[in-house]
C-alpha cells in the first residue's frame, strides 16, 4: 500500500516518520511552521530503542558515529557523593549498543539529510484539517493552497492545533510543575564521565558529553510557569555554584545567550486514541511527557518506525491506523506515567526527610538496580519493515 502523506511537523518525530514514510513508497511532504530549519536545541541521549528505530529507518549507523558513547558517569548529590552509576559497557552487552549522546541540532541535520529538499515545506503553518472526505484528508496550510493526502501525521509537538481539534474536549496539556534550562557549551571542556546527573531538593543538574568535546547540561527546577530571569547564568549561578565540579565549570563554559528556558509541559489525561480517520498523533503531540526518563524523543522515534510498519504490514490506512494505535498507545502512555513518577521520585523531590530516605534507598540498592531501571523502557524491539 502506497499514498500521499502530509507531516505536520519537522521536529524529531516528523522527521523520523517522513524517512519511514518514504521507504514503502509512499510520496511525502513536511510542513513545518519555522521559516528557516535552524539546527536550533542542546543535546539528546538516545537509548537502545530509540537507536533501534533509528536503523530500522536507515539512519542509525550515521547517528551513531556522529554521536558519543555513554559508558561511565551515573547519579551524584551536590557533594559529589555517589548515589548509583552507570556501567554502559554491560548496558551494551545487554542490548547491543551503549546510551549515545549528541547534540539535538546534529540528529536534526542526519535526518534532514535522509530526505529531499523538495520534501520539506518551511513556514508554512498548519491550521486545520478538512476530514469530511472519508477517503480523503485535506490540510489547510496558513496563506498557502491546501494539501491533499491519504494521510495526515500530526507531529506538531506538545501545543498541537491538530489534536485539539481532533478531541476538543480534551483538556490538553498541562504543566508539570519544573522548568528546564539547557545549553551546550560554547567550547570543549574536560570532563570526567560521559553523563551524569546530580540531584539536589528541587532540582537536578545533568550533562552529556559530545564526540568534540564539547557537553549538554541542563538544570530542572521546581518552580511556577512562566519565571524567567534578566541574567539567566547569574541566576544558575546562585543555584548551583556550590555544587560538585564539573557544574560550575560548565556554566562558565556557556554564552549567555545560548541559554534555553522552556517550561515542562505533559499529557497527564491520556489520549483516548491516537488516529482519528486519517489523521495520526505522533510524538509529543500524542504524549507529551516529563524528561525525567529520557525517553521523549526516544518514544517519537518508536512511534515513526511503527505507523511505516503497520502500513507496509496493513491492507489499508483504517487497518494500519487500528495497529499502530494498538501497539503505541498502551507502551508510550506507560512510559509517560513512568516518567512523571521518576520526576516525583528524583528532580522534584524537595522536603529534605524524603530527600534523605530516597538518597539512601539508591545507594542500598542491589547491584544491577540501575541497567534494569533502563532496561525497563529500552529493550525495545522493532516491527519488521515490509
Amino acid at each position: 500500500m502506497g499514498g500521499c502523506a502530509v507531516v505536520v511537523g519537522g521536529g524529531i518525530g516528523g522527521l523520523a516518520a517522513a524517512i519511514g514514510l518514504r521507504l514503502i513508497g509512499w510520496e511525502v511532504t513536511v510542513v513545518e511552521r519555522s521559516a528557516v530549519l535552524a539546527d536550533a536545541g542542546a543535546g539528546i541521549s538516545l537509548h537502545a530503542n530509540g537507536l533501534r528505530a533509528l536503523d530500522l529507518l536507515g539512519v542509525g549507523e550515521a547517528v551513531r558515529a556522529a554521536g558519543r558513547a555513554q559508558y561511565t558517569g551515573g547519579t551524584r548529590t551536590p557533594d559529589g557523593g555517589w548515589l548509583a552509576r552507570m556501567d554502559g559497557a554491560a548496558l551494551e552487552r545487554e542490548l547491543g549498543t551503549p546510551i549515545v549522546g549528541i547534540p539535538r541540532a546534529v540528529l536534526h541535520r542526519l535526518l534532514r539529510a535522509a530526505l529531499p529538499p523538495e520534501c520539506l515545506v518551511a513556514g508554512a503553518e498548519a491550521g486545520s484539517v478538512d476530514r469530511t472526505d472519508p477517503a480523503r484528508v485535506r490540510v489547510l496550510v496558513e496563506g498557502r493552497a491546501p494539501l491533499d493526502a491519504d494521510l495526515v501525521v500530526a507531529a506538531d509537538g506538545v501545543n498541537s492545533r491538530l489534536r485539539a481539534g481532533l478531541f476538543p474536549n480534551h483538556p490538553g496539556p498541562v504543566y508539570s510543575g519544573s522548568t528546564v534550562l539547557r545549553a551546550v557549551t560554547e567550547h570543549p571542556i574536560a570532563l570526567r564521565a560521559d553523563f551524569e546527573l546530580t540531584w539536589g531538593r528541587g532540582a537536578e543538574f545533568g550533562h552529556i558529553a559530545f564526540a568534540d568535546g564539547r557537553a549538554e547540561w541542563h538544570a530542572v527546577l521546581n518552580s511556577p510557569p512562566a519565571v524567567r530571569h534578566a541574567d539567566t547564568l547569574a541566576a544558575l549561578r546562585r543555584r548551583f555554584g556550590d555544587w560538585h565540579d564539573p557544574v560550575p565549570a560548565l556554566l562558565d563554559a556557556t554564552r549567555p545567550d545560548a541559554v534555553l528556558h522552556h517550561d515542562i509541559h505533559e499529557l497527564v489525561t491520556p489520549l483516548p486514541a491516537f488516529a482519528v480517520g486519517r489523521t495520526v498523533l505522533l510524538g509529543d503531540a500524542a504524549h507529551a511527557m516529563t524528561p525525567h526518563l529520557g525517553q521523549g524523543a526516544c518514544q517519537a522515534l518508536e512511534d515513526a518506525a511503527t505507523l511505516a510498519a503497520s502500513l507496509a504490514a496493513e491492507p489499508t490506512v483504517a487497518s494500519a491506523l487500528a495497529r499502530y494505535d494498538a501497539e503505541r498507545r498502551p507502551r508510550s502512555q506507560s512510559v509517560a506515567r513512568a516518567a512523571r513518577q521518576a520526576g516525583r521520585m528524583g528532580q522534584q523531590l524537595a522536603h529534605p526527610l524524603a530527600v534523605a530516605v530516597r538518597n539512601t534507598a539508591l545507594r542500598l540498592a542491589p547491584s544491577g538496580a540501575t541497567m534494569r531501571a533502563v532496561l525497563r523502557h529500552a529493550d525495545w524491539t522493532p516491527p519488521r519493515l515490509g
